[in-house]
């Protein structure tokens, strides 16, 4: 039944998922509107009411794929790693188009955001070209043809900005994140929230913008843009709507984002008021399409700020001569994670809001008890961390007071594909080195048999001086020895011309690493990361019925409806806040039940950590392993040169390409890849390599 069970949850995904895309795709039509008017006249006096049959058509069917989605998961973690062969879908994976401007997409991309342009552009014909067969322009504003058609077209655009609003919290969910579905991490999925948030504010303007220039045609900016009506779109919310996204979304420019990372974080949260008078603006019936988005992130937040609860301690500390950190915290033992997974970390000492992403740099399977992740001091938070341990004067004595952090996670992918390769080539530059080093250790402690995938690795690391080396410190005992020949580093030093030195010259030279301990006062609790994914399903199940139930009963106790055209007779902004009230007690109760199962599991189960566990502080050691590594000084990689040096070693005809580091590097590594496989044939050689792609992000 378990090999059945999956592949039935699968069909039922891909039902449920036909299902909403052809909803999006008929409510346009002349036909949808005619149908969807009859059930909500039958519905407006039964117990249902038209908010519950909205909630149950426009909203549910996305939670109910989060519901499923999250139960395939948990038993896909069950089947054991395959060999991945390669099928004819794998060319869409890998990279068709390469630019510095929109950066790497694949064919798979390339398709999903073609058929979304597809499907605006059908929305928006569909809509304006009934609007402009119905062409009566209104009495009061007295419009001109052209101006009632430009009307149109700035009011159509707000449905554009409605359908991109209804996409755009789903990539950033975390523990509720239904994109582990297609093997999207959440690193990775950021990149899409910040596409969908810029056609949105783009549509949304172009909904305000022409709006406004009707009113000042006209000369009633004055008279229309202050109204608060009593029923209909509501002017003044929009107003308010759309001047609070175009503030999240400038200072969610690169260019403040990375400098000004606080004003960024903080005008981030002005998404509440954002939605609030959306929701205002637009009415419920409108709300309920981008309703589902709303819902799974405030029970992903709900779930995530309970999780972070109670707080825990660092273990101790290391800094490397690059300006790198190493934190080690205490891990429940039965907390098992998969490589390049990241945690969130908040560290009260430095900000009390701030919460920021690291790779682990540990195995779930090699350190039982602990968990590491690497920061590289840059920006203000991570400098201040690096000054506080660095300057600290009981730093010099090996000893420090300690200090407590909150995490959240840890997030990474529902599987280790990267075990299904025959060879693994790896491209780091820098920091980007950190998700390798998890993965390293995941092979290295499972490689009883010298037959297990992946045969061949090959590290590719770049950085600017030889100091940057002492990062690959994690690995060392695990992999670089003289018995691990299935992996070989190259390591590119590119502002530096000293050719006469070794690999483990530099090490040697570079092993100059502060260890600090830090004296807690008791013991304090391990991260046990999680629920599991069966929890959160049910959860969500019992808070969307709670939800609905609320709905229902504020609906027909203050709703009062007219027998005769079936339309509510209370004023729309009545029904929107009895929305927000029957949600925020679906909210407080669902939160309430999952406090008490936290603290449950507290008391009952989750082990509090002792300092006696804490695993040895390690230390570089050069030894007989690193004769077959190479380090090459002010030269960059040629990729092109490595890949076919690779495929001829590795003989394997399935390549994995995992690269991490800046975006110059990865674009060099994509282009590499478009090649045809003859580019890396040699003569006499027999098979055709074929290179997956894999880009991996080490800031958001």
């Amino acid at each position: 039944m378990t090999k059945i069970s999956p592949l039935l949850l699968k069909l039922l995904l891909f039902l449920i998922f036909a299902g909403w895309v052809s909803l999006w795709l008929l409510k346009p039509t002349q036909l949808w509107t005619k149908s969807w008017k009859l059930a909500e006249k039958k519905t407006a006096n039964s117990f249902l009411t038209q908010s519950g049959l909205n909630l149950a058509v426009y909203t549910f069917p996305v939670i109910a794929i989060a519901i499923v989605g999250f139960v395939y998961l948990e038993l896909k973690k069950k089947e054991p790693t395959s060999r991945k062969g390669r099928s004819s879908l794998s060319v869409l994976s890998n990279p068709l188009v390469v630019n510095k401007y929109i950066g790497i997409l694949s064919g798979f991309e390339i398709l999903v955001v073609s058929l979304f342009i597809i499907f605006l552009a059908w929305t928006f014909y569909a809509r304006i070209s009934n609007d402009f067969k119905k062409m009566v322009p209104m009495k009061s504003f007295t419009l001109s043809v052209w101006q009632y058609k430009l009307f149109r077209v700035a009011t159509r655009c707000g449905l554009l900005a409605e359908a991109c609003l209804a996409l755009l919290l789903l990539p950033i969910l975390r523990g509720m994140s239904i994109f582990q579905l297609l093997g999207i991490q959440f690193e990775a999925s950021v990149r899409y929230h910040v596409c969908l948030g810029t056609a949105m504010i783009l549509f949304a303007t172009l909904h305000g913008g022409g709006t406004l220039l009707i009113w000042g045609i006209k000369h009633s900016i004055g008279d229309e843009m202050w109204k608060w009506q009593k029923t209909g779109r509501i002017y003044l919310a929009g107003e308010i709507t759309l001047l609070t996204g175009l503030v999240i979304w400038i200072t969610s420019l690169p260019q403040i984002r990375r400098k000004r990372f606080e004003i960024f974080y903080y005008t981030h949260h002005l998404y509440i008021v954002f939605l609030i008078f959306f929701l205002f603006h637009a009415g419920d019936r409108h709300f309920y399409m981008v309703f589902p988005g709303v819902f799974l992130f405030c029970f992903d937040k709900i779930l995530r700020m309970i999780q972070s609860r109670p707080e825990t301690y660092v273990l101790s500390a290391r800094i490397f001569p690059s300006r790198v950190i190493e934190l080690t915290l205490p891990k429940d033992p039965r907390l098992k994670y998969t490589p390049t997974s990241v945690i969130f970390l908040k560290i009260p000492m430095i900000s009390s809001f701030q919460w920021h992403p690291f790779s682990i740099t540990s195995s779930s399977n090699v350190d039982q008890h602990t968990m590491s992740i690497l920061i590289k001091a840059e920006g203000w938070w991570t400098s201040t961390l690096f000054n506080m341990l660095h300057s600290n004067p009981d730093a010099e004595a090996g000893e420090m007071r300690f200090f407590q952090v909150a995490t959240e996670g840890p997030y990474g992918p529902s599987s280790m594909d990267f075990l299904r390769y025959d060879s693994l080539l790896l491209v780091a530059g820098g920091i980007g080195v950190t998700p390798f080093l998890s993965i390293l250790q995941e092979i290295a402690s499972t490689r009883s048999n010298k037959n297990v995938l992946p045969l061949k690795i090959q590290l590719v690391y770049t950085i600017k001086n030889s100091q940057g080396i002492c990062l690959l410190d994690p690995v060392l005992r695990h992999v670089f020895n003289a018995e691990q020949r299935y992996l070989q580093l190259k390591v590119f030093v590119t502002r530096e011309h000293q050719s006469s030195r070794s690999l483990r010259e530099v090490l040697n030279e570079v092993s100059e690493i502060q260890n600090i301990q830090f004296v807690n006062k008791g013991p304090c609790y391990a991260i046990h990361g999680l629920e599991n994914l069966r929890w959160m399903s049910a959860f969500l199940l019992v808070a969307s019925v709670v939800f609905l139930a609320f709905l229902i009963i504020s609906n027909h106790v203050f709703i009062k409806t007219d027998k005769k055209s079936s339309e509510p007779k209370t004023a729309t902004s009545v029904v929107d806040i009895l929305l927000i009230c029957s949600f925020a007690l679906a909210l407080i109760s669902s939160t309430l039940v999952a406090t008490m199962w936290r603290w449950k599991r507290l008391r009952e189960e989750i082990p509090s950590f002792s300092e006696k566990e804490s695993k040895a502080m390690k230390s570089i050691e050069a030894n007989k392993g690193f004769d077959q590594h190479e380090i090459h000084y002010g030269a960059r990689p040629n990729f092109k040169d490595i890949f076919s040096q690779f495929a001829n070693e590795s003989k394997g005809s399935n390549v994995g390409v995992f690269v991490c580091g800046p975006e110059t590097m990865k674009e060099s590594v994509a282009t590499t890849c478009q090649l045809p496989s003859k580019a890396f044939q040699n003569e006499g050689q027999d098979h055709k390599p074929f290179f997956s792609f894999h880009s991996l992000n080490f800031t958001l």
